[in-house]
């Protein structure tokens, strides 16, 4: 049986106050950071004291609020930076990157693993699988490894994420919510992209109390 689990650390980073996860493996002390949103130096902070490698940076989507941190991060760490494809080919397009630039983050760096649905990324000895959730983004993923689950934009505390920005679809997100999401285990840990309800829930919460999946 394994002891060790999967650590996870939070910390709200930068100007839109984005939920960023630090992941690391107990036995090798490789680490991945999610949604690198801001706050860099916190981030590599929290892993240098940790005596962490950061082998990934790995993004629910590629809106710039949760992918503005990947150049430094990378700069500083050496570590690969993971998209789904269907968000690397989005945010290229020059119509939505000049879209987002207008809030004055710096753009990620080009994308050196492009991901799919059921992919699953080594984290030292941990893994992480790759659940394609649109809606929010075309590309959105949320990242598993029970018992966490990250879920970006998708799913909230009590909230889903927006679907009014170009390239969202609430019937997309609702779906993939209800189809993807809440048949984890119910006692699967919510981990959000925002901490707008609250900064931790369970899929059996979510489940029953969410007023948007009642749709």
């Amino acid at each position: 049986a394994r002891i060790m689990a999967m650590l996870v650390k939070q910390l709200t980073v930068g100007m839109m106050g984005v939920c960023c996860y630090i992941v690391s493996c107990e036995q090798t002390k490789k680490a991945a950071v999610i949604d690198p949103g801001g706050d860099e130096d916190r981030i590599l902070d929290y892993c240098t004291t940790n005596g962490l490698t950061v082998t990934h940076i790995l993004n629910t989507h590629g809106h710039p609020d949760h992918d503005c941190g990947n150049g430094r991060i990378q700069a500083a760490t050496g570590a690969k930076i993971a998209m789904h494809a269907e968000d690397v080919a989005y945010f290229s397009d020059p119509r939505i990157s000049d879209y987002f630039s207008s809030l004055g983050l710096p753009e990620s760096p080009p994308v050196d693993i492009v991901v799919h649905d059921g992919d699953v990324i080594a984290v030292g000895e941990e893994q992480l699988l790759v659940i394609h959730t649109p809606g929010h983004t075309p590309g959105g993923v949320c990242l598993y490894s029970a018992p966490h689950c990250f879920t970006g934009d998708t799913l909230f505390v009590g909230a889903i994420g927006r679907t009014d920005f170009p390239g969202g679809s609430l019937r997309q997100m609702i779906d993939a919510i209800k189809t993807r999401l809440l048949t984890l285990p119910p006692d699967t840990f919510v981990w959000p992209g925002h901490g707008y309800g609250g900064l931790q829930s369970t899929m059996a919460r979510e489940a029953k109390t969410n007023p948007y999946l009642e749709l």
